[in-house]
């Protein structure tokens, strides 16, 4: 991983690892450590500024990827942090903690599956009671497994896909919303595969398309109890996600290298979006989709 000063000007075309990546394979939801290259999540580079002084956040799929690189921002702006992750990718959680508590920061782990609604439930209550207050949701975790044939896609896998995703979303924020004050946040993820859907993900795209309207709906909906909503559309990025079936093996050499900026991108290169939109700078910001896609616009 080559050092990269966060506020530094760079030419984007290399300012993270560009070219191939190996092959590599491992089974879901995967343990980031094992990566190679390791996904980049800001563990050295990124900087806060106080933007989130006192605020509470509950993250899912914190332990790796896009989730870890928000919950690394969001703990050097001055956030306590809920993380919520599965069981099996304890080790990654654990690492994520440790920068959390170093930022002198509360870090809560709370490991367990979003597709089951009772433990989402829980996962709330734990988090709420926990950081004594919740008023940041961001909700990042997701399933991807790639298929090229709807003859072959499992109604499993499409139930186990929506439930993750989509149902997840309406679980935890139905119990979510009454702890929030008037100014709290809530952020889902989309990507872009919900405005240029693959051939090979065609339930995962559905799931992103789903999430962009419920976002857009639910803004609407809390705006009078001053709450806000959006979301975060990323392109292709570097994550365990991509090594755990959510990419064929013979698509990881060149994965995000059909984008302009000629390469996948690195989870911290998100992190300031979430950190925008949890913040007060963007207090006149909700019902929106930010996309984070290496040129591969969404609209």
């Amino acid at each position: 991983m080559k050092k990269i000063e966060y506020n530094e000007m760079q030419n984007p075309l290399n300012q993270y690892h560009e070219g191939g990546f190996p092959k590599q394979k491992q089974e879901p939801p995967g343990i980031q450590a094992d990566m190679t290259p390791v996904p980049d999540c800001g563990e050295e580079s990124y900087v806060g500024h106080n933007r989130l002084e006192g605020r509470k956040a509950l993250i899912t799929g914190a332990d790796s990827g896009i989730g870890r690189a928000v919950a690394i921002a969001f703990a050097r702006e001055g956030a306590d942090i809920a993380l919520n992750y599965m069981p099996s990718e304890q080790q990654d959680a654990e690492d994520v903690s440790k920068l959390i508590e170093a930022e002198g920061r509360k870090a809560i782990l709370i490991p367990g599956d979003i597709s089951d609604e009772n433990f989402c439930k829980e996962l709330v209550e734990k988090a709420y009671e926990g950081l004594e207050g919740l008023d940041i949701l961001a909700m990042v975790a997701g399933m991807q497994q790639a298929n090229d044939d709807i003859l072959t896609l499992s109604t499993e896998q499409i139930r186990k896909t929506f439930e993750t995703n989509v149902f997840s979303l309406y679980w935890i924020t139905k119990v979510a919303i009454p702890h929030m004050p008037p100014g709290a946040t809530i952020i889902t993820t989309s990507s872009i595969q919900a405005y240029q859907p693959s051939p090979l993900l065609l339930d995962y795209a559905a799931t992103k398309s789903a999430i962009a309207a419920f976002t857009r709906a639910l803004a609407k909906q809390v705006a009078t109890k001053g709450i806000r909503v959006n979301s975060v559309a990323p392109g292709p990025i570097w994550t365990a996600l991509q090594i755990t079936g959510g990419q064929p093996q013979e698509k990881i050499p060149e994965f995000g290298q059909d984008t302009p900026l000629k390469r996948a991108g690195q989870p911290v290169e998100l992190a300031g979006v979430y950190v925008y939109l949890a913040s007060q700078e963007s207090s006149y910001v909700t019902a929106e989709v930010y996309g984070v896609t290496g040129g591969n616009h969404t609209a």
